[in-house]
């Protein structure tokens, strides 16, 4: 039995593409998959800390021998916090980002779950003589991502986008093998298409979680 995490950054649930496009992919695999668990983290209704000073005071303290119940209240309910993250994400075997592309990039919220993740000795290590390695080679991944204009890879604006590139540096930063994407894009360039566009991004959903 697989671990699943399903990760959405998309306080919209009700007009969201990309969340509906995100549903239609859980719904297929938990049919294709029924014994595997699928857990939801919506990061619009989590804890997530930013690294702020208590984080790296806390980070700094602990590196430097201090026990955990020596942190400060602050410290430690913050590096505690991160801590759970890291250690459900790197307990996971399957994830599943979700995401509308605002201003070019993801939620601001997302980022912070990113941040929380890249955990030195958790999703990666530094090794003398190779730099930095990636700890997750047995993960597979999937990006859905949705934006107004075209921006996938090979697009007029393609280089504009920081959304799917950023999270796709960090999937090869941790040495994810399997790296999926699902661009749901072009509904406000050319709305009277919007409804074939979502439904063409459901039925690709479809096909590639049955095999995720």
């Amino acid at each position: 039995m697989a671990t699943v995490l399903f990760i959405t950054a998309n306080p919209n649930y009700e007009t969201s593409y990309s969340l509906a496009v995100g549903q239609a992919f859980v719904s297929a695999y938990r049919s294709a998959n029924p014994d595997d668990e699928v857990i939801h983290l919506d990061l619009y209704k989590m804890s997530i800390p930013e690294l702020d000073a208590d984080v790296f005071s806390g980070w700094g303290k602990l590196g430097g021998g201090t026990a955990f119940e020596e942190l400060t209240d602050a410290e430690k309910a913050k590096v505690g916090r991160l801590g759970e993250l890291v250690e459900q994400f790197v307990a996971a075997d399957k994830y599943i980002f979700v995401n509308p592309i605002w201003n070019y990039s993801f939620p601001p919220v997302m980022k912070a779950y990113i941040d929380s993740i890249c955990v030195a000795g958790k999703t990666f290590k530094y090794v003398p003589g190779q730099g930095r390695v990636g700890l997750l080679r047995d993960k597979k991944a999937v990006h859905i991502q949705a934006s107004g204009s075209v921006l996938s890879p090979g697009s007029e604006l393609a280089d504009l986008e920081m959304g799917h590139r950023h999270l796709n540096a960090i999937m090869k930063f941790f040495e994810i093998p399997s790296f999926g994407s699902i661009f749901v894009e072009g509904m406000a360039a050319d709305p009277e298409q919007a409804p074939a566009i979502k439904e063409r991004a459901i039925q690709q959903a479809r096909e590639m979680a049955s095999s995720f």
